[in-house]
Parts: C-alpha cells; structure tokens; sequence
C-alpha cells in the first residue's frame, strides 16, 4: 500500500528570529568560528560576545572582525566571563573535551563542534560532567537543525518511505597534503573518519539507528592518519547503510535513504541547506527546497544555535534532536572503523 503524500510536510526547524536568545562565547577563532559568527550575527538574534584564545592578539583580531565586545587571552578568562551563558568550542578536534569540561566546570552550557571528542570514552566524559553540573551540553552537528532534516524525519517517522533498507552517504574533498595540517596531523586528531566521516554517520543513525556491526576498509596516509574510508554499517533486519568519507578526491556528496515504499534523494552538498527529492515506487515525485533565503554552506549554523537558544529556555540539558547519546553512539561506530583501519584504541 503506497503511503506516498499529496504534499510535502511543513518544516519544524526553530525560527532563527523572534525566539529566546543567549550571550554566547567562543573558545577557538580559527575558520568556522569565522562562519558561525558570521550567520549568527547575519541571520539570527543570536549574540557572540566574547571571544577566547591562547593568543591575545589572536582573539583581539577577531573580536574586531565580529564586532564582539570581549576579548581574551586565555580560554579560562572566557569561560569565567559571567555576562556569557554558552560557549562554543571550535578548536582543533584534539582539544574539545579538554574545552568543554573547562567550560562545563564553569557552570557554562556548551555546543562543541563535531566530532564532539576524539573516541566515544571522552565524549561519555563530557556527557557525565554535563549531566553533573546541569548545564545544556550539544555536538555542533548542524545539519540535524536543518529546515529539510526535519522535513526528512517527519516522512521517516511517518512511515512514507516504508521499511528503510538501504541508506547511502557520502562526503570528500581533496586536501592537498602537509604534516602540520590539522587534517593531516593525528596530535591534532587528524582523519577523514573524524571530519568529514562524522556526517554519513551521522546519517546512517539518523535514519537506521544505532547499528549492530561496523565493517570499514580504507587507507591511512604517510603520516597515520586515515585518508579515505568506507564503512558498511549493518542493522538486525538485514538493512545497510553505507557511509565513505575521503580527504583524497571531491565527491558528489549527496545521500539517499531508500525503503520499500520509497525513497529520499538529497541534493550535494546534503550536508548544508539544500533540497531533496521525495520518489515514490510507482514513480511519484515531490521536490523540496530550501528557499529560506540563507544561502549556501555555513550560513546553516544559525539554525543550531536558534535551537540551542529554544531548548535552554526550555530548560532542557540535551538536544531531542540530537541527544548526547547520538553523538556517543557516532563515535562507538567511528572507533570500531579507525580500530579495523589500523588506529590503537583509545
């Protein structure tokens, strides 16, 4: 029986206006602090201010850039700032859990950029302490936040597309190769896995759930760090899903959950605010898009931080959306597929 709907349902993303807002900090300026800042300031009421580094002038010259009234020298100046409420930490991977516990000891809420730790062992460290101090805690996965990811998960738990079997992800950029690139550096928690691999995952969970085995082969580079990986991920009632990340070669970058009523097709770069097609097996078709007029690629984040801001005021400590219990589950899948490419635990 075709469940296929006549229309598409209405998006249940958090307005990026006229909600409840927070003061918010930043622990890290480096390139995509740059970009949540600036749709934050664009295109929510959301507010960045104050901006931490180890680097005074670091931190000086981006609060010039931003606009950003404080500015400091040291993480633990930001995080003692009382007029903030939330700190994003966007330092390099290796530090997020050292940040987030320094912010969390200080009674602050945290969104900590993805991956939200290095292993599943540090992001339960976080998860704990959070819990602890009764602050919100979150993985900065944005694409959750997304107009079309809630339109997506309304057909999902709607039963449109079916039984999901078969879900299909995947994210790659060339990465021209230097041992002190943080994508390259495994001090750094360099890897494809942990950059780009955290999103098909991401999306393989989204859909599936949690899987019951991880199969991975992939490659590592000359200096340890995993280059390109693919990942089979397979569920209890013989479902799939396939997730690759790669650092050596630009990709479509597109994803599709396929089940035995229908299937969905998200347009590249299914990661950022984009559109998707809706197929039905008797060849119907709804196209969705997002024409909320916030452009492409990073302009997204602000949806996260409206939905950050929303939950706070609710007096949440964790994301419906995108649990804390989501991001440990990633990185259990993330650490079985680094083990099988060669990586010592953690």
């Amino acid at each position: 029986m075709s469940l296929f709907p006549a229309t598409l349902p209405s998006s249940t993303a958090t307005p990026l206006r006229g909600g409840p807002t927070l003061n918010w900090g930043v622990l890290g300026p480096g390139g995509i602090a740059d970009d949540f800042v600036t749709t934050l300031h664009a295109n929510s009421d959301q507010r960045m201010l104050g901006v931490g580094s180890r680097s005074q002038e670091r931190a000086d010259a981006f609060a010039a850039r931003h606009g950003i009234p404080g500015s400091y020298g040291s993480y633990r100046a930001l995080v003692d700032d009382p007029t903030i409420d939330i700190v994003y930490v966007s330092a390099p991977h290796s530090e997020h859990r050292d940040l987030a516990m320094l912010a969390i000891a200080a009674g602050k809420h945290v969104l900590v950029e993805k991956p939200i730790a290095l292993s599943a062992a540090e992001a339960r460290e976080i998860a704990a302490a959070a819990n602890a101090a009764g602050v919100f805690a979150m993985e900065a996965l944005w694409t959750r936040f997304l107009p079309q990811s809630t339109v997506i998960r309304q057909l999902l738990d709607d039963g449109v597309l079916g039984e999901v079997r078969l879900i299909t992800a995947e994210l790659g950029f060339r990465f021209d190769f230097g041992a002190e690139h943080r994508l390259y550096n495994p001090a750094l928690g360099g890897g494809a896995l942990l950059d780009l691999g955290v999103y098909p995952v991401w999306f393989s969970h989204f859909a599936l759930g949690v899987p019951d085995a991880v199969h991975a082969s992939g490659s590592l580079g000359s200096t340890g760090v995993d280059v390109q990986a693919a990942l089979t991920l397979e569920y209890p009632d013989g479902a799939q899903a396939l997730a690759v990340a790669t650092m050596t070669a630009n990709t479509r970058n597109g994803a599709t959950i396929s089940g035995t009523l229908a299937r969905v097709e998200v347009e590249p770069m299914f990661i950022t605010p984009a559109g998707f097609t809706l197929h039905g097996s008797d060849g119907e078709r709804l196209d969705w898009r997002d024409d909320h007029g916030h452009g492409f690629w990073r302009d997204g984040l602000a949806w996260q931080a409206a939905a950050v801001a929303q939950h706070v005021s609710d007096g949440l400590t964790e994301a419906p959306e995108h649990p804390l219990a989501m991001s440990i589950a990633m990185l259990e899948t993330i650490d079985a597929a680094r083990t099988q490419l060669g990586y010592p635990p953690r």
